[in-house]
Protein backbone atom coordinates (compact mmCIF):
# COMPACT_ATOMS: atom_id res chain seq x y z
CA UNK A 1 0.00 0.00 0.00
CA UNK A 2 2.81 2.15 1.25
CA UNK A 3 5.02 1.62 -2.20
CA UNK A 4 1.53 2.36 -4.25
CA UNK A 5 0.97 5.52 -2.84
CA UNK A 6 4.64 6.85 -2.92
CA UNK A 7 4.60 5.76 -6.85
CA UNK A 8 1.51 7.73 -7.33
CA UNK A 9 3.31 10.98 -5.21
CA UNK A 10 6.57 10.72 -7.53
CA UNK A 11 4.24 10.29 -10.59
CA UNK A 12 2.28 13.74 -9.39
CA UNK A 13 5.68 15.12 -9.33
CA UNK A 14 7.08 14.02 -12.23
CA UNK A 15 3.92 15.78 -14.22
CA UNK A 16 4.21 18.76 -12.34
CA UNK A 17 7.96 19.21 -13.55
CA UNK A 18 6.89 18.57 -16.75
CA UNK A 19 4.04 20.73 -17.04
CA UNK A 20 5.46 23.49 -15.28
CA UNK A 21 8.81 23.81 -17.58
CA UNK A 22 8.84 25.32 -20.69
CA UNK A 23 10.86 24.35 -23.12
CA UNK A 24 13.00 26.12 -25.66
CA UNK A 25 10.29 25.25 -28.52
CA UNK A 26 7.59 26.11 -26.76
CA UNK A 27 9.31 29.54 -25.91
CA UNK A 28 9.97 30.07 -29.30
CA UNK A 29 6.48 29.91 -30.57
CA UNK A 30 4.66 32.27 -27.62
CA UNK A 31 7.61 34.81 -28.60
CA UNK A 32 8.81 34.74 -32.48
CA UNK A 33 5.50 36.46 -33.54
CA UNK A 34 6.32 39.73 -31.79
CA UNK A 35 9.82 39.16 -32.49
CA UNK A 36 9.18 39.90 -35.90
CA UNK A 37 6.77 42.47 -35.20
CA UNK A 38 9.91 44.40 -32.99
CA UNK A 39 11.94 43.77 -36.57
CA UNK A 40 9.83 45.30 -38.78
CA UNK A 41 10.01 47.90 -36.50
CA UNK A 42 13.38 48.73 -35.75
CA UNK A 43 15.48 46.04 -38.19
CA UNK A 44 17.58 44.34 -36.09
CA UNK A 45 16.91 40.59 -36.75
CA UNK A 46 13.92 38.92 -34.69
CA UNK A 47 16.79 35.46 -34.59
CA UNK A 48 18.74 38.34 -32.12
CA UNK A 49 16.02 39.36 -30.50
CA UNK A 50 14.63 35.63 -29.32
CA UNK A 51 18.30 34.09 -28.85
CA UNK A 52 19.45 36.99 -26.60
CA UNK A 53 15.87 36.70 -24.21
CA UNK A 54 16.50 32.86 -24.62
CA UNK A 55 20.15 33.08 -23.37
CA UNK A 56 19.68 35.89 -20.59
CA UNK A 57 15.96 34.36 -19.10
CA UNK A 58 16.68 30.52 -19.91
CA UNK A 59 13.68 30.12 -22.54
CA UNK A 60 11.46 32.39 -19.78
CA UNK A 61 12.64 29.69 -16.71
CA UNK A 62 14.93 32.37 -14.73
CA UNK A 63 13.77 33.65 -11.21
CA UNK A 64 13.83 36.78 -12.74
CA UNK A 65 11.58 36.18 -15.99
CA UNK A 66 9.20 34.57 -13.43
CA UNK A 67 8.55 37.27 -11.07
CA UNK A 68 9.65 40.35 -12.89
CA UNK A 69 9.13 39.38 -16.71
CA UNK A 70 12.68 40.78 -16.85
CA UNK A 71 13.80 38.75 -20.07
CA UNK A 72 16.67 40.30 -20.93
CA UNK A 73 19.08 41.00 -17.91
CA UNK A 74 17.88 44.97 -17.90
CA UNK A 75 19.19 45.96 -14.57
CA UNK A 76 16.69 48.61 -12.79
CA UNK A 77 14.59 49.51 -9.79
CA UNK A 78 11.44 46.87 -9.16
CA UNK A 79 9.37 47.08 -6.28
CA UNK A 80 8.86 43.12 -6.30
CA UNK A 81 8.29 41.84 -2.44
CA UNK A 82 8.91 37.97 -3.74
CA UNK A 83 12.62 38.21 -4.40
CA UNK A 84 15.32 40.68 -4.04
CA UNK A 85 16.90 41.60 -6.99
CA UNK A 86 18.69 44.46 -8.57
CA UNK A 87 16.51 43.61 -12.63
CA UNK A 88 13.98 46.21 -13.86
CA UNK A 89 10.29 44.77 -13.11
CA UNK A 90 7.78 44.80 -16.35
CA UNK A 91 3.92 44.85 -15.94
CA UNK A 92 4.73 41.86 -19.26
CA UNK A 93 7.09 40.11 -20.97
CA UNK A 94 6.33 42.29 -24.07
CA UNK A 95 7.25 45.40 -22.17
CA UNK A 96 10.50 43.66 -21.35
CA UNK A 97 11.00 43.50 -25.40
CA UNK A 98 9.84 46.79 -25.68
CA UNK A 99 12.43 47.65 -23.44
CA UNK A 100 15.45 45.74 -24.82
CA UNK A 101 15.26 47.55 -28.12
CA UNK A 102 14.72 51.12 -25.87
CA UNK A 103 17.90 50.24 -24.47
CA UNK A 104 20.10 49.64 -27.28
CA UNK A 105 18.80 52.32 -28.92
CA UNK A 106 19.43 54.67 -26.58
CA UNK A 107 23.16 54.36 -25.97
CA UNK A 108 25.69 55.33 -28.43
CA UNK A 109 27.61 52.36 -28.28
CA UNK A 110 24.98 50.55 -29.88
CA UNK A 111 23.09 52.65 -32.28
CA UNK A 112 26.14 52.94 -34.71
CA UNK A 113 24.25 48.90 -35.16
CA UNK A 114 20.91 49.88 -36.90
CA UNK A 115 23.57 52.02 -39.21
CA UNK A 116 25.71 49.44 -40.22
CA UNK A 117 23.54 46.21 -40.53
CA UNK A 118 20.42 44.99 -41.63
CA UNK A 119 17.57 42.49 -40.12
CA UNK A 120 19.31 40.00 -41.79
CA UNK A 121 22.73 40.11 -40.76
CA UNK A 122 22.53 38.06 -37.27
CA UNK A 123 26.29 37.53 -36.91
CA UNK A 124 27.34 41.27 -36.99
CA UNK A 125 24.44 42.22 -34.63
CA UNK A 126 25.71 39.75 -32.03
CA UNK A 127 29.04 40.38 -32.30
CA UNK A 128 28.16 44.23 -32.55
CA UNK A 129 25.88 44.24 -29.00
CA UNK A 130 29.17 42.34 -27.56
CA UNK A 131 31.32 44.95 -28.38
CA UNK A 132 29.35 47.69 -27.06
CA UNK A 133 29.40 46.07 -23.78
CA UNK A 134 25.68 44.48 -23.02
CA UNK A 135 27.79 41.21 -21.76
CA UNK A 136 31.06 40.66 -19.59
CA UNK A 137 31.83 37.42 -21.05
CA UNK A 138 33.80 37.14 -24.18
CA UNK A 139 31.99 34.09 -25.21
CA UNK A 140 28.41 35.96 -25.49
CA UNK A 141 28.20 36.40 -29.45
CA UNK A 142 29.55 33.19 -30.20
CA UNK A 143 26.64 31.53 -27.71
CA UNK A 144 24.16 33.85 -29.23
CA UNK A 145 24.89 32.67 -32.72
CA UNK A 146 24.83 29.35 -31.64
CA UNK A 147 21.43 29.46 -29.96
CA UNK A 148 20.12 30.84 -33.37
CA UNK A 149 22.05 28.17 -35.29
CA UNK A 150 20.96 24.86 -33.23
CA UNK A 151 17.02 26.60 -33.03
CA UNK A 152 17.01 27.47 -37.00
CA UNK A 153 15.89 31.18 -35.51
CA UNK A 154 17.14 32.70 -38.87
CA UNK A 155 13.65 31.41 -40.19
CA UNK A 156 12.15 34.34 -38.92
CA UNK A 157 14.46 37.17 -40.18
CA UNK A 158 12.15 37.35 -43.86
CA UNK A 159 15.68 36.67 -45.69
CA UNK A 160 15.49 37.25 -49.29
CA UNK A 161 15.91 33.81 -50.77
CA UNK A 162 19.11 35.01 -52.41
CA UNK A 163 20.31 36.51 -49.38
CA UNK A 164 24.20 35.76 -48.91
CA UNK A 165 25.89 36.11 -45.47
CA UNK A 166 28.59 38.36 -45.20
CA UNK A 167 32.20 36.88 -44.63
CA UNK A 168 33.04 36.71 -41.02
CA UNK A 169 35.45 39.38 -40.55
CA UNK A 170 39.24 37.89 -40.57
CA UNK A 171 41.51 39.46 -37.85
CA UNK A 172 44.80 39.81 -39.00
CA UNK A 173 47.60 38.15 -36.98
CA UNK A 174 51.52 37.81 -37.74
CA UNK A 175 52.20 34.39 -37.99
CA UNK A 176 55.11 32.69 -36.34
CA UNK A 177 57.18 32.65 -39.77
CA UNK A 178 56.47 36.42 -40.28
CA UNK A 179 57.82 37.06 -36.99
CA UNK A 180 61.24 34.81 -37.42
CA UNK A 181 61.96 36.93 -41.05
CA UNK A 182 62.15 40.05 -38.90
CA UNK A 183 64.63 38.77 -36.88
CA UNK A 184 67.05 36.83 -38.98
CA UNK A 185 69.11 38.60 -42.22
CA UNK A 186 71.05 36.78 -44.78
CA UNK A 187 73.97 38.72 -45.27
CA UNK A 188 74.54 38.96 -49.52
CA UNK A 189 77.39 40.40 -51.58
CA UNK A 190 78.04 43.99 -51.03
CA UNK A 191 76.12 44.57 -47.89
CA UNK A 192 77.34 47.09 -45.61
CA UNK A 193 76.19 47.87 -42.01
CA UNK A 194 74.44 50.85 -42.87
CA UNK A 195 72.49 48.98 -46.13
CA UNK A 196 71.19 46.22 -43.89
CA UNK A 197 69.84 49.11 -40.87
CA UNK A 198 68.40 50.84 -43.50
CA UNK A 199 66.83 47.48 -44.64
CA UNK A 200 65.53 46.88 -41.23
CA UNK A 201 64.71 50.12 -40.53
CA UNK A 202 66.88 50.68 -37.78
CA UNK A 203 70.50 52.13 -37.18
CA UNK A 204 74.05 50.98 -37.68
CA UNK A 205 74.75 51.52 -33.93
CA UNK A 206 71.22 49.45 -33.10
CA UNK A 207 72.63 46.57 -34.88
CA UNK A 208 75.88 46.73 -33.74
CA UNK A 209 74.45 46.73 -29.69
CA UNK A 210 73.09 43.65 -30.61
CA UNK A 211 75.74 41.70 -32.58
CA UNK A 212 77.80 42.57 -29.38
Amino acid sequence: MFKSLLLVWLSAISITFSVGAQTTAEYIAEHAEYAQTLMREHKIPASVILAVAIHESASGTSKIARYLNNHFGIKGANSNTEIRSSYKDYPSVQESYDSFLEFLKSRSSFTSLFEKYDQFDYRNWARGIQRGGYARSRTWASQIIGIIKKNDLSQYDERPDDYVEPPAPVVATRSRSAKNSRSTYTVKRGDSLNKIAKLRGTTAASLMKKMG
